[in-house]
């Protein structure tokens, strides 16, 4: 062949060689084998091409789109919740089981209740429970645990240490320190058990429970009280028998159930009084006819329910044992 011809060759193939890589080097280069495709761009038109298809990466969603499935999704999560039935079993009973009102009234967890009516230490209604699952109204049934009743109901039960100087009322229309005072974050109104004098110190129950604040001040149960007086001497041998026998004061006679001495220092004595009269002033006004004022007086007990080491002014509440005892005493 001629340079003419050579030379023609040679233009056909830097002809091909100068346009786009094609064949096994350009899959080599980017192609399937070497990753994602790249866009290629057109020549002579200017326009590219987008990626290939089956290739790349999918095209951004219209915010649009975005929008409309924010939406539903919001739709989805606040739409009213649906209050299906109670069908669990024994739903439709009513009441609530024993061993959950026993545990509520301060019995021990339920699991210690539930040993209680395996021992057969609970009844109701004065039956004895075997049984566990039963189910009771705390308001009306009664409820009893070695005897004593189980206060279940929305009842309070509080002793309180009365100060000297404090009046025996809940209110004081002359602005005195009452017994209102130290049960001013109660929702519940409560009323007081009896009465003390002012000057008098010591034990005084508060409840809201009408018919055994009732009963615990009624003569026909006869709850008695112990007092400390503190006297002084010197004491004839048969005081006491005086103030059990009786003594004629103004309202009639009045007799103490129980008489001892506590302490004496010289002519000063300490002595215990327990009668269950409730007249007022009834044991200043004995001591003092039998020849003894007083000088200080502490009520130290209210039935089965002692002073103790409370310290004065201060307020606890009863425990269940305590309010059963007390239910005991006046028949509830």
């Amino acid at each position: 062949m001629g340079p003419d011809a050579e030379r023609t060759r040679g233009g056909a193939t830097s002809g091909r060689q100068s346009g786009p890589t094609s064949g096994r080097g350009a899959a080599a280069r980017g192609g399937a084998k070497g990753g994602p495709r790249k866009s290629s761009t057109a020549g002579a038109g200017g326009r590219s091409s987008g990626p290939a298809r089956g290739h790349g990466y999918a095209p951004a969603r219209p915010r649009e789109l975005d929008a409309k499935i924010e939406e539903r999704n919001r739709e989805r999560h606040n739409k009213p919740q649906v209050k299906t039935p109670k069908t669990f079993p024994g739903a439709e009973q009513e009441g609530e089981r024993l061993q959950k009102v026993l545990a509520r009234a301060g019995m021990g967890s339920r699991r210690a209740c539930e040993e209680l009516i395996e021992m057969s230490r609970v009844e109701v209604n004065g039956e004895i429970v075997t049984e566990q699952g039963l189910r009771v109204d705390p308001e009306k049934d009664e409820i009893k645990v070695d005897g004593l009743t189980v206060a279940t109901q929305s009842y309070l039960f509080f002793a309180l240490n009365k100060p000297a100087g404090v009046v025996s009322t809940m209110e004081d229309p002359d602005g005195r320190q009452c017994l209102g005072d130290y049960v001013t974050n109660r929702d519940t109104r409560l009323f007081h058990v009896g009465r003390l004098d002012t000057e008098t110190e010591g034990i005084i129950l508060l409840t809201n429970h009408g018919e055994l604040a009732h009963r615990l001040t009624h003569p026909k149960y006869g709850v008695q009280k112990t007092y400390l007086a503190a006297i002084t001497g010197p004491l004839p041998r048969d005081i006491g028998k005086q103030l059990k026998s009786g003594i004629q004061l103004e309202d009639g006679w009045a007799r103490a159930d129980n008489f001892r001495v506590i302490q004496q220092t010289g002519k000063n004595y300490l002595v215990e009084v327990t009668l269950h009269e409730g007249r007022k002033h009834i044991v200043r006004r004995m001591l003092a006819e039998a020849g003894f004022p007083v000088e200080k007086l502490v009520r130290t007990g209210f039935g089965p329910i002692p002073l103790g080491d409370q310290k004065s002014g201060w307020l606890r509440r009863l425990t269940n044992t305590e309010v059963g005892m007390l239910m005991r005493e006046v028949e509830l």
